[in-house]
């Protein structure tokens, strides 16, 4: 028998099934039900009936997923995972072996569908499933694994997904390779290794981890370096970490005599670890084999298969591509910032004046650029003062803080003009020889008069004021001769503005990652410097520094710092 919808007008979700549909499951051997494009059920047949336990009236003007769709659980599957939706939603035929309905009473039946849209000959389209069982499964959940693996195929697409999400938005190595095995850990095993060469061909077990009561825990008594790879051993760690193939591997694989120091290795982790199953796959990138993930199983029973091993490789691709762009990240990095570091200079020794410098990258390594400072002796033996920012943080922006040093040097030792005159000078080279698209700048003179205090003149181009700190702890900035940054093209006359600096007064010159912070005002930064500095006022001028930086810094600044100090003598030496 068919039961079909027969609900009074306006209580159904659509239009009562043909006469064709209803002989057409009456037909049918297996379980059938037929639903509209909204989910909702408009007719079962007889053998529907007795599989799942429930007669035509509780299942007719039900919707299918939420009646009857559940996991190996028994609980209820979110839509966005219902394996039929995906084939509603386009309106083409699928099927899946797996699946599991709730039956009338509460227990599971584990089901195999497809399903097919039809054309009915009315103007709303209908879908036809079918159904028949593969044993049933009571509620609680000691319930076999799928076969091929411990997760659904939804699951698979679902971890996949979340691989390359997480492992893309990051270019740390380090942090890539934890996040790799959280990911892996225990859904997939219950221990994860990983080898990796270096770019000097040399191989270490960076990771060999396990899941312990929900935590993560490290064994370090089993990572280190390795024997180099092999250049013919057929053992599957070799072959993975030659780019051969992925291999499953059983403790016996490395019971006979070992071949290679690899090998010696591989056997010490199957005794300490307890593995009876493991799973290796080579980690490629674009151009080299970078290394190789093994999953184990030793508290859980099921062997891994070659199921397991298909999607081991998916991971192993996106673990690549993420490990090969933290690598070429790391590289230009270090380039940059080697570049920018044998550029800062070295400082002058003047009598009667005690300087230190300091350059700090950005704490999350997202940065390297422009910052700078500078420090040379002039022809009329003043000394010269500079500390800047060029905008960007790449190595574009460290080879243009070289260019404008080069430019700002060569000014100030020819010209014998004031520092706004040497700043204008410098900001119309900007434009025409450089490739510095925007800077900020302070330019400063230091020199002794005739009574023999030391004088400062300076100009600012858009950045930072200095800092004057008393011996007495009196902080104050020095906001006078401000203008605009450099590189705006207005050729605007600039100003100087001069301070005599007291016997035993420091003055700071600092770049704006030492106040700026994405969550604080930058007068707060401003502020909070300037009540460090006055704190630290009678430490020597390298402790004051080391401990400015410290304290000042904001937790959360993301940019790179450069930092110049002096300390006043007594007196200078007419």
């Amino acid at each position: 028998m068919v039961a079909a919808a027969g609900a009074p007008d306006g209580e159904r979700s659509g239009p009562a099934p043909g006469k064709a549909v209803v002989e057409m499951l009456s037909a049918l051997g297996t379980g059938a039900y037929v639903v509209d494009a909204s989910g909702s059920i408009m007719a079962v047949n007889a053998a529907a009936e007795r599989l799942l336990g429930r007669s035509s009236a509780e299942l007719v003007k039900g919707d299918a997923h939420d009646l009857l769709h559940r996991n190996s659980e028994g609980e209820p599957i979110p839509r966005v995972r219902c394996r039929m939706r995906p084939a509603f939603m386009a309106g083409s035929p699928a099927q899946a072996d797996l699946e599991w309905f709730e039956r009338g009473d509460g227990s599971l039946l584990s089901v195999s569908w497809s399903l097919t849209p039809f054309d009915a000959g009315g103007d709303d389209s209908l879908v036809l499933v079918l159904f028949h069982p593969r044993g049933e499964f009571p509620l609680p959940s000691e319930q076999p694994a799928p076969e091929g693996g411990l997760l659904q195929e939804l699951e698979k697409l679902a971890l996949l997904a979340e691989m390359t999400t997480q492992l893309t938005s990051t270019l740390s190595a380090d942090e890539a390779l934890q996040r790799l095995v959280g990911l892996v850990l225990p859904r997939l095993a219950d221990w994860a290794v990983i080898d990796l060469i270096s770019e000097r061909d040399e191989v270490w077990r960076s990771k060999v981890v396990q899941m312990d009561n929900g935590s993560l825990v490290s064994r370090r008594d089993l990572e280190g370096p390795m024997a180099p790879v092999p250049a013919e051993s057929p053992m599957p760690l070799s072959r993975a970490l030659r780019g051969v193939a992925s291999t499953i591997a059983e403790p016996q694989t490395y019971e006979g005599s070992p071949d290679t120091g690899i090998a010696v290795e591989q056997r010490r982790l199957f005794e300490a670890t307890g593995m009876h199953s493991a799973a290796i796959a080579p980690i490629r990138g674009l151009r080299d084999v970078l290394g190789a993930l093994t999953l184990g199983r030793s508290a859980r029973p099921e062997k891994f298969t070659a199921a397991d091993l298909t999607l081991l490789e998916d991971i192993t691709r996106r673990a690549g591509l993420a490990l090969d762009n933290a690598r070429l990240y790391q590289r230009q990095r270090k380039v940059a910032e080697t570049m920018q570091r044998y550029l800062l200079p070295q400082l002058p020794r003047v009598a009667g004046l005690e300087m230190t410098s300091r350059y700090l990258p950005a704490p999350d390594a997202s940065h390297v650029g422009g910052d700078w400072y500078d420090a040379f002796t002039l022809s009329d033996d003043a000394t010269a003062l500079a500390i800047g920012d060029v905008s960007g943080h790449d190595l574009d922006a460290a080879a243009g803080m070289s260019q404008l040093r080069n430019v700002l040097r060569s000014y100030a030792w020819s010209q014998k003009e004031p520092p706004s005159r040497i700043v204008e000078r410098v900001d119309r080279a900007v434009l025409r020889i450089t490739d510095v698209p925007m800077a900020t700048l302070v330019f400063a003179t230091l020199a002794p008069d005739d009574e023999g205090r030391w004088t400062l003149r300076w100009t600012n181009a858009g950045h930072p004021p200095p800092l004057l700190v008393t011996h007495e702890g009196v902080a104050r900035y020095l906001t006078e001769g401000g203008g605009i940054l450099l590189g705006t093209g207005t050729d605007r006359p600039r100003s100087d503005a001069s301070e005599v600096l007291p016997p035993g007064s420091t003055l700071v010159l600092y770049t704006d990652g030492l106040i700026e912070s994405p969550s604080h005002p930058i007068d707060e930064g401003l502020e909070r410097l300037r009540r460090h500095a006055a704190a630290l006022a009678h430490r020597p001028v390298e402790a004051f520094t080391d401990e400015l930086l410290s304290r000042a810094r904001p937790d959360d600044n993301d940019d790179d710092v450069a930092l110049l100090a002096l300390r006043i003598g007594a007196l200078a030496r007419p």
